[in-house]
């Protein structure tokens, strides 16, 4: 957007000023004595062509739209964000199933999850292994249709012996159309806490063991 140097020194302003990138964000005001400034100076031989005239104005209306649309979605943001908060608050104490290829076997309580199959299958395995990479168990599903399918493991061992409490690696798979394909996993566990910290995530939840996962990644709440 360009503005006669008459126009510029009759408002006060250097033409350095003008040229500035700090000094280039007007004002409605600013912009409109401007523009009633120019008009007053411009050469009564070569007036402003209407089509300058509107473009000018046109680029006006256009940051100033971009202003506020930008407002627009900063509130909007802010109150999807307070909306989640208060959301999330009510699932501490309650289990979530979140994608993870881990899971906790607790004292007592088993460790659960879900497999998620894109087509019927006629066996499906899911294999829980240690610290250390070594299979501890292999649960058999057999025969499952599409979709998200349940599984648990209470910690008995082949050997009638129990493992013990903690987090354990999981891996499924199910031959599929002929084919042996590996399988996403949503694990279960308890919302201990919920963080508000970093705008960049929105709201965490904090799965004890689990760590932290972004509340919009919860897939079931149980």
């Amino acid at each position: 957007m360009t503005f006669s140097v008459d126009a510029i020194k009759e408002l006060g302003l250097s033409a350095a000023d003008a040229i500035k990138p700090k000094k280039q964000e007007l004002g409605q005001e600013q912009f409109l004595k401007l523009m009633t400034t120019q008009l007053t100076h411009q050469d009564p031989t070569k007036p402003m062509e209407n089509g300058d005239f509107l473009a000018q104005m046109a680029q006006f209306s256009t940051v100033e739209g971009i202003g506020s649309l930008n407002d627009s979605f900063q509130a909007f943001a802010s109150s999807m964000t307070s909306s989640q908060s208060i959301e999330a608050s009510g699932l501490i104490g309650k289990s979530v199933s979140v994608p993870s290829d881990k899971g906790v076997l607790g004292l007592g309580s088993p460790l659960e999850g879900n497999i998620k199959l894109n087509g019927t299958t006629n066996q499906a395995t899911v294999s829980i292994k240690d610290t250390n990479g070594v299979v501890v168990k292999t649960l058999n599903l057999g025969s499952q249709s599409e979709g998200l399918k349940k599984f648990e493991w209470d910690g008995l061992l082949d050997d009638g012996s129990y493992a013990p409490p903690g987090v354990y690696s999981v891996e499924a798979e199910a031959t599929i159309g002929g084919k042996n394909t590996g399988l996403e996993t949503f694990m279960a566990a308890k919302v201990e806490s919920i963080d508000l910290g970093d705008p960049q995530k929105g709201v965490v939840l904090n799965l004890g063991q689990l760590g932290a996962v972004e509340f919009s990644k919860v897939k079931q709440v149980f």
